[in-house]
């Protein structure tokens, strides 16, 4: 039993196609980030089945796709690298947090959610969902800067060229409200393994509380679902109750939990 590393997206998928694909929700992360990561890694049992898999991005943070414990417990970076993050399901981010026998501490508690039947929102919001358009990447570049500001993330210098993919793969979608300015956004990712993922799902604080995020988000879902996504997922923050009841609203399910750690400094 071991893990083997590679920084071939097509030799891990070569690697790991099976287990991908047997749960593509439970593997989201890695399968979004597996085209982009800096080292992707798979789990092998004495018997060949692949029953891990993770995917480490920059700066060096492992993101566990479905996984077992005793992997997770069993994992060495190649190098020895020392990790400062790490994230997946709770069970396995924990295993991995305790063996390795630093001091760390939970950052975040997400939970992954995929949609069910989809329910629109009651009452429905003022306005309406149109795709967006290269007119609007500046706008949608800086309320990307605003999110990430809003969920404590470092943000970066410039999101024209983030935005402008999604918008360009007509994945990026607006809501509108009466007076036709955009007032709220979600997109979603590339649909991959048969599944996609809702992210970005932002509205500024001057027009919150009118069901723009609710609006907008059914919007997307229902494009991703209509364009062959057999399953619709999305992560909330179970620190905020408000958007967890939303996306139960529209027809969401949980699926399961998400830790986030940091690994603290050890002071001598």
């Amino acid at each position: 039993m071991t893990w083997s590393f590679t920084e071939s997206a097509a030799a891990f998928r070569a690697a790991a196609a099976g287990h991908l694909a047997a749960d593509p929700a439970r593997n989201t992360a890695v399968l979004t980030l597996m085209d982009t990561a800096a080292r992707l890694g798979w789990w092998e049992e004495a018997d060949g089945r692949v029953t891990g898999v993770l995917a480490v991005s920059p700066p060096g943070v492992p993101a566990f796709g479905a996984v077992t414990e005793e992997a997770a417990r069993a994992l060495v970076l190649p190098g020895g690298e020392q990790p400062t993050e790490a994230r997946g399901e709770t069970a396995a981010v924990e295993a991995y947090a305790e063996a390795t026998g630093r001091p760390w501490a939970p950052t975040v508690r997400m939970r992954l959610f995929r949609l069910g039947e989809p329910t629109p929102p009651d009452p429905a919001p003022a306005g309406r969902a149109r795709l967006a358009t290269g007119a609007d990447v500046p706008l949608v570049a800086a309320w990307t800067r605003e999110f990430a500001v809003a969920i404590g993330d470092e943000p970066a210098e410039d999101y024209a060229g983030f935005v402008g993919e999604r918008i360009s793969e007509g994945r990026l979608w607006l809501w509108e409200g009466p007076d036709g300015c955009p007032a709220s956004m979600a997109a979603v990712s590339r649909t991959i393994e048969g599944q996609a993922r809702v992210h970005l799902v932002y509205t500024p604080p001057a027009e919150r509380g009118r069901g723009y995020a609710a609006g907008v988000t059914e919007a997307v879902s229902r494009a991703a679902a209509a364009s062959g996504a057999a399953q619709v997922l999305l992560f909330t923050d179970l620190a905020n109750p408000t958007s967890n009841a939303l996306y139960q609203r529209l027809g969401y399910r949980p699926v399961t939990d998400h830790l986030g750690v940091t690994f603290t400094p050890v002071t001598r």
